[in-house]
């Protein structure tokens, strides 16, 4: 490296969802990885081979994992505050949902029940048919 780009090298890096305010969000990679969650907690009820099931519960909580970060981007990037106003119940709704793909009690993290998965799914398929409402709107 030359002297003259160590000299004009940033100092800070940062990182961010996209480097440019590029618009395109939508819910449907939150869902397919929670459709996954849901198929790996499917498959691990299946099989009693104690590797497999170690192998399903790490992909598990890795998947659960990009399903709060693909909802989180949504909540904080795409929603602005005119789509909170229109729908109130859209803040909880988010909760809701990063906690149903978190470890906690009832969480796809923690939990191995695809009633967990289904339900996660089914909190995903409201903030879609919300983010589509406003999609329409714009």
């Amino acid at each position: 490296m030359s002297f003259l780009s160590r000299l004009v090298r940033p100092s800070l890096e940062a990182t961010a969802h996209c480097d440019l305010p590029c618009g395109v969000y939508d819910p449907a990679q939150a869902r397919i990885e929670a459709e996954s969650v849901k198929a790996i907690q499917e498959k691990y009820q299946g099989n009693e081979d104690p590797d497999f099931r170690s192998r399903a519960i790490e992909i598990k909580e890795q998947r659960s994992e990009l399903v709060k970060h693909h909802l989180w981007v949504l909540w904080t990037d795409y929603f602005k505050p005119p789509h909170f106003e229109k729908y109130p119940e859209l803040h909880e709704l988010f909760n809701k949902a990063t906690k149903a793909a978190g470890g906690g009690a009832g969480g796809t993290k923690s939990s191995n029940d695809p009633a967990t998965g289904q339900a996660l799914l089914d909190q995903i398929a409201e903030i879609d048919r919300i983010f589509w409402e406003t999609k329409q709107a714009a």
